[in-house]
């Protein structure tokens, strides 16, 4: 019982091992192990710290200060404390404070003196001119909020970068498992012929050399199936920098987990290519940082402004009179006016001119790209429409050898043929066999990088992206 429990379970065990490897099983491990694609989705995670930290701008500020005269005619002291932040929609500030007086003061600082709870105040300042629409704390704000998209976006091409070099490993490899046995059956074929040929040399049927050129044609056979389970190995070790366990440490897949054939990928006919090439994520980095250039440009325009701020404050003395009989009973109220103008404003102007330029460039550049792009597509479907054609007739020819070689061994098991004709049309077969999966591969290869310039997430295994 236990042995057949054991047989069971042994059986149960060689099946997983043997279950096939899927292009999706690969691409689902690479977008989520791939160190490419993690280093990209670090570097996202500095550009949202340091957003955190240029938001820190407009943080609560608290200061606090305190004087004393300890030697003199007159030793008052006071304490001030004052919290402010700045505001999210102006370049002014709102604030509010806490002043306290002890002791002897001048008469000429009157003002310092308070009542004996002291007096506390509110107010705000708001920029008129020069930082109403935009002031350096919110264009930096603003610029590294684009820096965290410009992280996500590059983070997006590193990944479909990754995701083409993995359906190209997979291809490579299944395409090298496909020559390997394309091989095998040739040897097979000549080790199988080996056998009769001796046995009809033995009978005086056949000449003893025949089976010598037929070995000679065994040791060739053999050296071209070496070659090819060599590559295959090559290739394995290529796609376990893509195919990884949940540790993330490369796995190398083994030749019983070979499909039969290459992934057959879908190029999708209503997809809007206009559209496709707007949404790329290399397409909208330059986007995005004309939007900073942008930015930077009216950061430089606001410092051509004048400066004309507006102050309100409102004080009240809490408490009896303070110290010398000062008492300050009813609330009071300020009202003023900053008025400040640059002159030569040659900083500014630089500024504004350095970023004209660089909104030219990004534009020339973003123009290259999309007539880039747009050419490349257009190669791309002519590519698939050419290799769907080439890999139509690679498989008509190879069945059509295919059947002229099994043919012409008929006619030599029957002794109407020699032996030079048939291993001729065995090679062909083989050889047709071999077109035909080039033909597949450049036709895979071809919808792969139509679906990876298309950035076709449902094609790259990034749906979940």
């Amino acid at each position: 019982m236990r042995w057949m429990i054991g047989a069971g379970l042994l059986a149960i065990s060689s099946v997983v091992q043997a279950q096939e490897l899927t292009l999706k099983e690969v691409l689902t491990s690479s977008a989520s192990y791939a160190p490419q694609i993690l280093e990209a989705v670090a570097r996202q995670k500095q550009a949202d710290a340091r957003m955190l930290s240029t938001q820190g701008l407009f943080d609560l500020v608290f200061d606090g200060d305190t004087q004393w005269k300890p030697m003199g005619y007159y030793n008052g002291a006071t304490l001030e404390a004052k919290a402010s932040r700045p505001m999210a929609n102006n370049g002014g500030n709102v604030y509010a404070g806490y002043r306290l007086s002890m002791g002897p003061f001048p008469s000429y600082d009157g003002k310092s003196i308070t009542n004996q709870l002291g007096e506390v105040k509110v107010g705000a300042v708001f920029s008129l001119l020069r930082d109403r629409l935009i002031d350096d704390r919110r264009g930096r704000v603003q610029i590294a909020g684009l820096d965290t998209d410009l992280a996500e976006l590059e983070r997006d091409m590193v990944a479909v970068g990754v995701q083409r070099r993995a359906i190209d490993a997979y291809q490579q490899w299944v395409a090298a498992g496909r020559r390997l046995k394309i091989y095998r059956d040739l040897l097979a074929l000549a080790s199988e012929r080996q056998a009769s040929i001796e046995k009809q040399v033995a009978a005086g049927a056949r000449q003893a050399m025949l089976a010598v050129e037929n070995r000679q044609n065994i040791v060739r056979r053999q050296s071209l199936l070496v070659r090819a389970e060599q590559d295959l190995a090559l290739q394995a070790n290529a796609l376990s920098l893509f195919l990884r366990n949940a540790e993330g440490e490369p796995v190398v897949p083994t030749a019983d987990r070979l499909p039969d054939s290459l992934p057959k990928l879908q190029s999708r006919a209503t997809l809007d290519e206009a559209q496709a090439i707007a949404d790329r994520p290399d397409v909208q980095m330059l986007v995005t940082r004309l939007a900073q250039a942008s930015l930077r440009g009216a950061m430089a325009q606001n410092e051509l402004r004048p400066r004309l701020d507006l102050r309100v404050e409102a004080s009240k003395d809490i408490g009896e009179g303070g110290y010398m009989g000062y008492v300050r009973r009813p609330a009071e109220a300020i009202i003023g006016l900053r008025f400040t103008v640059p002159l030569e404003q040659r900083q500014a102007k630089g500024k504004l001119a350095e970023v004209a330029a660089e909104t030219d460039a990004l534009v020339q550049r973003r123009r290259l790209l999309e007539q880039q792009l747009g050419v490349e597509i257009a190669n791309l479907k002519t590519q698939v429409t050419g290799s769907d054609k080439l890999a139509q007739l690679a498989a008509d020819e190879a069945a059509l050898s295919a059947r002229m070689a099994e043919a012409e061994r008929r006619r030599f098991s029957l002794g109407a043929s020699d032996f030079l004709l048939v291993n001729l049309r065995e090679e062909a077969a083989a050889d047709a066999r071999l077109r035909q999966v080039d033909a597949d591969y450049r036709q895979s290869s071809a919808k792969a990088e139509l679906a990876a310039t298309l950035v076709d997430r449902s094609q790259l295994g990034l749906e979940s992206q």
